[in-house]
């Protein structure tokens, strides 16, 4: 990126124009103010929010770095870096003397609002509470009121726990806090008060049905983490893998974008989003490379070069690829 003296996104912002440059700016000016932006705001949002984050679930590997990132845990973090650069271009109307502090500060919030958006997007309370009639419905149990706060909660989060439906360990633990029945308070007992609050809740159909089986019929399968494993016993040499692993990419790539091709899609549409999902973030490619793609994305000769190259591979010009 350009120092910031030079740089025409912080000379925006320190004069209070870049929301209202960005609004009229074409396509290939956004680009490049786009690019600019992602370089600086990504590393606030993974030290400020995702790293935290990660730690906090347990996923050491991922808080490492932006190129550890497993797949579900790298989509939170590129939709949180979305919601960041959106609240830069809207709110920046005023002279921002230190753009990146400024970010600093904003991230949190503007994750949160993105956070509480995208729940209300599937049904899911944004700011679960405990109405009245769920707390008759619950006989002001104290306990299971809580538990169905965290239920209530818990049907918006995107992925499922691991293997379960609920995070019933981490219950357990809550509840054993909450009631001081550390004896009681397994999994297994978590699990029948979980139904005890799912059956209070479907008391009232329409309401259960929107706020619950709703944004739980969106959830995903978690991918599964585990403690950082011993490191495995390296048959080839470092390059090898690397190489497989692009071939392997490259050829999942050609044959995804062949078959979107096929059924009518735009190559400026397919091929930017299926090599940004394999290519950038993910495990092919290293952090530099990933960053570098997605910069070419963003850019107008940029992005030509790669679609032009990936058809030029669809063609059949290029066999290397289309065989491995």
């Amino acid at each position: 990126m350009l120092p910031r003296d030079d740089s025409t996104l912080f000379t925006l912002a320190r004069q209070g124009l870049l929301a209202a440059r960005f609004a009229v700016a074409d396509t290939a000016e956004r680009r490049a103010l786009l690019r600019e932006l992602y370089a600086v705001t990504w590393p606030i949002v993974f030290g400020r929010i995702t790293r935290p984050a990660e730690s906090k679930r347990g996923h050491h590997r991922c808080a490492r770095g932006f190129d550890k990132l497993m797949p579900d845990c790298a989509d939170r973090f590129h939709d949180d870096v979305a919601a960041v650069i959106g609240e830069i271009v809207r709110r920046t109307t005023r002279p921002v003397a230190d753009l990146e502090a400024w970010i600093a500060a904003t991230a949190k919030s503007a994750t949160v609002d993105a956070h509480r958006r995208r729940r209300g997007e599937i049904g899911a309370l944004q700011r679960p509470r405990l109405a009245g009639w769920l707390r008759q419905e619950l006989a002001g149990d104290e306990w299971l009121c809580l538990l169905a706060v965290h239920v209530l909660e818990w049907v918006g989060v995107p992925t499922t726990a691991g293997a379960g439906l609920w995070p019933l360990d981490s219950w357990a633990e809550r509840r054993a806090e909450a009631t001081s029945d550390w004896q009681g308070s397994t999994p297994a007992v978590v699990a029948r008060e979980v139904e005890v609050v799912l059956s209070a809740m479907r008391s009232r159909p329409a309401w259960s049905a929107r706020h619950v089986d709703r944004p739980m019929g969106h959830k995903q399968p978690a991918t599964l983490s585990c403690p950082d494993p011993l490191p495995p016993l390296a048959l080839v040499d470092q390059h090898h893998t690397t190489d497989s692993r692009l071939t392997a990419a490259a050829r999942s790539a050609v044959q995804t974008i062949a078959l979107r091709l096929e059924r009518g899609e735009a190559p400026d549409v397919v091929v930017p989003d299926v090599v940004r999902e394999l290519f950038c973030g993910g495990d092919a490619t290293d952090g530099e490379t990933s960053e570098w793609l997605a910069g070419q994305l963003l850019d107008d000769a940029g992005l030509r070069r790669v679609v032009t190259s990936v058809l030029r591979v669809i063609d059949g010009s290029d066999d290397d690829v289309r065989t491995g």
